[in-house]
């Protein structure tokens, strides 16, 4: 059976980022993707003008819709905008047993905020625990672990806040790396950094391709090396001349089958 895999996120109008990204990773990727949609954004390449928030019911009937018929392999989250909408994603996944990689989106790139601020603890509390792995970038970790520091102590400390493991990203700061933490060991995994005005949807990509990697039955750390390797590619083929803000990036390498 192809590998399932569900994004419970928030839709980019302008294709970049998002549910929509997440289903291009997992289809570059060789999954099957489906979608629960918490939040429509107005967006485009510089940034977000609107978010409406999905009824949290609503959430759990899509939710519910998909794993109660087609199921999943691996489930990732990203934007999750509200309280409300964490505990019911939260509550909804409990008793599932799937792995779950949770992206804690929190600041859009254009700096638009994509979590409220009551939002973050609920996030930490009530879904972290249910979590494979966290993925934050430096800024979330930094958000998360209640101040700055070396990314594996950034990890060290998110995981004692009840992430079972946490992947800091390297897309953020001088030294392009990946820092893993499942617990015990801690994995550093080199990210290739390209000059290219088109990084939106860069961690988007990273966290489904490693999602997807969970769910075709790779390892956390082979998982997690794959999608360092699929987000910078996707940076180096991104799709700088669309827009006039940073470019999406190109996963399926679009361009180059143009």
């Amino acid at each position: 059976m192809i590998p399932r895999c569900l994004t419970i996120a928030g839709s980019d109008s302008g294709g970049g980022a998002g549910i929509q990204a997440d289903l291009k990773a997992f289809a570059a990727a060789g999954c099957y993707g489906m979608t629960a949609i918490v939040a429509l954004t107005a967006q485009n390449t510089t940034g977000v003008t609107a978010v409406h928030e999905v009824p949290a019911a609503f959430v759990r009937a899509q939710v519910d819709a998909v794993l109660g018929d087609l199921g999943a392999d691996a489930v990732k989250t990203g934007m999750l905008f509200s309280r409300e909408v964490i505990e019911t994603v939260a509550d909804t996944l409990a008793a599932g047993h799937v792995p779950l990689v949770v992206d804690p989106v929190m600041i859009a790139s254009s700096g638009a905020r994509l979590l409220r601020d009551d939002a973050v603890e609920t996030l930490v509390a009530q879904l972290f625990p249910l979590a494979t792995v966290v993925t934050p970038n430096l800024l979330e970790a930094e958000a998360l672990a209640g101040g700055p520091g070396s990314r594996r102590e950034l990890a060290e400390r998110i995981h004692n806040r009840g992430a079972p493991a946490v992947l800091v990203t390297g897309g953020h700061g001088d030294t392009p790396v990946d820092h893993l933490f499942d617990g015990e060991r801690h994995v550093e995994i080199p990210v290739d950094r390209h000059d290219v005005a088109a990084t939106h949807g860069a961690g988007c990509t990273h966290s489904a391709t490693l999602a997807a990697g969970v769910a075709r039955g790779l390892s956390l750390e082979e998982a997690a090396r794959e999608a360092a390797r699929v987000a910078s590619e996707a940076v180096r083929n991104g799709l700088a001349e669309l827009g006039a803000g940073d470019g999406p990036v190109d996963v399926l390498h679009l361009k180059g089958a143009a």
